[in-house]
């Protein structure tokens, strides 16, 4: 008896090692067993997580664009109440410099280097009375870089912020625009830590092998001495298409704002980006 429990024990201590490999190797197979046919239907099954609009944009590279109306679509809604879902997506953009050695500075066609889709403006709100478009909040910034003609990178952070713009007329109609001021942040907080070991909040001045000069160089200065500067641009938009039925509207845009400064240490240019515009009145 004692010979056929010691033979038993023996058999079983090996398969209670394995025991934890054979479930996940089971878990493992039964993943593949179980998986959906897309990996698209793995995001939009199930009632916590289906969602029409989801179903139709998830995988396609499409989540940045920004919806537009039909050509033709001449209603017109009353300016007063709210946006909402405002829109603005990048089509082109263009970099003040000057090309040519003593050739007066102009806006060039520049080339945009980040990822396209990563860089509209969406999901904007804010108020709208008599006119006047007062933004509240919402997905208002996109930072991303753009390549100059010349080779240079001007990162920036296209922004929408703090938007107030007056309306040409009392309806938004096609032909109406909106002009305004709007607030850019700095590209990177004051608490930044670049390579060189500087920053503005930190208490880091200076980096570390160029502590013998003191600071007295000015360029030098400014390379060193971090500054959390902002800015300001000027953004219009111009409705074409209304639909007075759902209260939509998309038409272009134009915003000027400035480059990024390397908090202080270069001077920024200006940035002229035009796109597609998309709202609707709440």
């Amino acid at each position: 008896m004692g010979g056929f429990y010691r033979s038993h024990l023996a058999f079983r201590l090996p398969l209670m090692r394995l025991r934890p490999l054979l479930a996940l190797a089971l878990a493992f197979c039964l993943t593949f067993i179980a998986a959906p046919t897309s990996v698209s239907a793995a995001f939009v099954l199930g009632g916590e997580r289906g969602n029409a609009q989801f179903a139709e944009t998830v995988n396609t590279g499409q989540a940045g664009q920004c919806t537009s109306l039909p050509d033709g679509s001449s209603g017109s809604i009353s300016a007063d109440g709210s946006i909402k879902d405002l829109c603005l997506q990048p089509t082109e953009v263009f970099v003040k410099i000057a090309t040519k050695k003593r050739q007066k500075a102009d806006f060039v066609p520049a080339k945009i280097i980040s990822p396209r889709f990563n860089t509209s403006i969406g999901e904007v709100y804010g108020d709208l009375s008599g006119g006047k478009f007062t933004e509240k909040g919402g997905l208002d910034f996109a930072l991303f870089t753009v390549l100059g003609p010349t080779g240079e990178e001007y990162p920036l952070v296209f922004s929408a912020k703090n938007l107030v713009a007056d309306a040409s007329g009392k309806s938004i109609a096609p032909g109406t625009e909106f002009t305004g001021t709007t607030f850019v942040p700095s590209y990177r907080t004051g608490d930044f830590l670049d390579p060189k070991s500087r920053a503005k909040d930190t208490g880091v001045d200076y980096a570390q092998g160029l502590v013998a000069l003191g600071g007295d160089d000015e360029e030098l200065a400014r390379e060193n001495i971090k500054q959390d500067l902002t800015g300001n641009g000027v953004m219009t938009l111009s409705i074409d298409s209304v639909d007075s039925n759902t209260n939509e509207f998309s038409g272009t845009f134009v915003a000027v704002q400035p480059s990024d400064n390397d908090l202080g240490s270069k001077d920024p240019v200006d940035i002229k980006i035009t796109g597609k515009l998309y709202g609707r009145k709440a």
